[in-house]
């Protein structure tokens, strides 16, 4: 029986194994989490996007979109006891506060009865919601709104 374990080197399957690991690339790709830094590093995390605090509200970027939150909502509380976004957003509060009012279709149940209060299924505003950020997409987005496409074209100028 013959052992060439010791007297040869054998040659790794992959030729590049033995090689530097790339440097880390510069936060551009859907890769979010790693980046393309080595799976043995631990890269610096990217930095947290702001908060926009305007009160404008956004195109949606997709036909039925829920509405992204135009404001900060550190320190509401949205539990079974309470809902913050109410307070604003309910009926008696759109008025005081000149908030938009939740959808009529917070007020049904899945059987499309309408209930006096918020549907318990739409209760916790943020299963659905996000706050806007200065967040960069990670995707181009193409969508067109209905109103844009119906709009007039602008006159052209002789």
């Amino acid at each position: 029986m013959i052992f060439l374990g010791a007297a040869a080197p054998v040659a790794a399957q992959d030729p590049q194994a033995n090689a530097p690991a790339a440097p880390e690339q510069p936060y551009r790709s859907l890769d979010a989490l790693r980046r393309g830094a080595p799976l043995d590093t631990e890269p610096m995390p990217a930095p947290m996007a702001k908060v926009e605090n305007t009160d404008l509200r956004r195109q949606r970027g997709w036909p039925e979109q829920p509405p992204t939150i135009p404001h900060s909502i550190d320190g509401y509380q949205v539990d079974k006891n309470s809902n913050r976004c109410m307070l604003c957003h309910s009926r008696a509060g759109t008025e005081r506060f000149q908030a938009p009012m939740v959808s009529v279709t917070h007020f049904m149940d899945r059987d499309g009865q309408v209930l006096a209060q918020i549907s318990a299924r739409r209760y916790f505003c943020t299963q659905c919601h996000v706050v806007q950020t200065d967040a960069r997409p990670l995707v181009e987005n193409g969508f067109v709104d209905v109103d844009h496409l119906l709009a007039p074209a602008p006159a052209e100028a002789h």
